[in-house]
């Protein structure tokens, strides 16, 4: 995929690399779906773009918990976890060992899977 990047007068063509996210949902009523994801771009981003209900009361800006998901697939194809991160997932429901926030999920190199967990437990589902 080409991308036009304007910068004053000139226009330059940036390569994006597109991967794929295989998304999955804790809540029964759910279908999987997979989904185009750019190298550079945020399991929040790409679920938000497509209408999916990632619950992220921060703005997605690494400041709470509740976009986290479960990775499941593809570790290595993410940027890697911060501090700041690993001190918002202690505070996430149900944490796991592959538990990492959404909006931190960067895509680096490769496809990747995520489980979405319920949803339904914040305020406001």
């Amino acid at each position: 995929m080409m991308v036009n990047i304007a910068l004053s007068n000139f226009v330059t063509f940036a390569k994006m690399d597109i991967f794929k996210v295989k998304i999955t949902f804790e809540e029964a009523d759910h279908a999987p779906v997979e989904l185009a994801i750019a190298e550079g771009e945020s399991v929040l981003d790409v679920c938000l773009e497509n209408g999916i209900d990632l619950q992220h009361n921060c703005g997605g800006v690494c400041g709470c918990s509740t976009c986290h998901v479960y990775v499941t697939k593809g570790m290595d194809n993410i940027q890697e976890i911060s501090d700041k991160e690993e001190d918002f997932i202690d505070r996430a429901i149900n944490p796991r060992i592959t538990s990492r926030l959404g909006c931190q999920c960067v895509i680096i190199d490769g496809d990747i899977e995520v489980i979405i967990p319920d949803q339904s437990q914040f305020m406001g589902h």
